[in-house]
């Protein structure tokens, strides 16, 4: 609800409103200048928070609170959605299989923090016409991922690349922890 959605005080133009106190006191329909001169005793402003009720109804409250209480909320709400986390890890068609080891073991820990990570195969001068080899090399991580992490879809060709996202496998913490334990013994 942004300032220009809400009307106050002077802004509100209707005959008759029903009007509600901050602290719950109801006023009853009055007139839209009696509100506001409740409003205005009281040091605070009126506000229009049904306009399609009839009467539109108003309330009676302190409007910058109401905003930073608004705002507070709204933050918080964000706070708490979950943001994920692509790592891109770019590759060749050429590449040897120690540096495949060398760029697996940074995924596999990208995936143990519950990271999502891409594989992306370059394609370079004619590698774009025939992309075999780059599903050939995605193929061949996919085999040494598959046990922390699954494919979210089927490698795809998009542009100089051939690319494929693995997502964290679900997996409990409490499942985990027993499955160190029984090694341990």
């Amino acid at each position: 609800m942004s300032k220009e959605e809400v009307l106050l005080n002077q802004e509100i133009h209707f005959k008759e409103v029903r009007c509600v106190g901050d602290d719950g006191e109801v006023y009853g329909i009055i007139s839209s200048s009696e509100a506001q001169k409740i409003a205005n005793s009281k040091g605070l402003d009126l506000v229009l928070i049904s306009p399609n009720a009839n009467p539109p109804v108003c309330k009676v409250m302190d409007y910058g609170k109401y905003r930073y209480q608004l705002e507070k909320k709204q933050k918080e709400a964000r706070k708490k959605q979950k943001q994920i986390e692509i790592k891109e890890i770019k590759l060749s068609t050429q590449i040897a299989q120690n540096d495949i080891n060398y760029k697996v073991k940074h995924a596999r820990e990208f995936i143990a923090e519950q990271k999502h990570v891409k594989f992306k195969v370059v394609l370079k001068g004619r590698e774009t016409s025939d992309p075999q080899g780059g599903f050939e090399v995605l193929r061949r991580i996919a085999g040494m991922v598959e046990d922390i992490a699954t494919p979210e879809k089927e490698p795809r060709v998009e542009g100089r690349y051939v690319i494929w996202l693995f997502v964290p496998k679900k997996q409990e913490k409490n499942h985990l922890m027993k499955g160190e334990q029984t090694c341990q013994k």
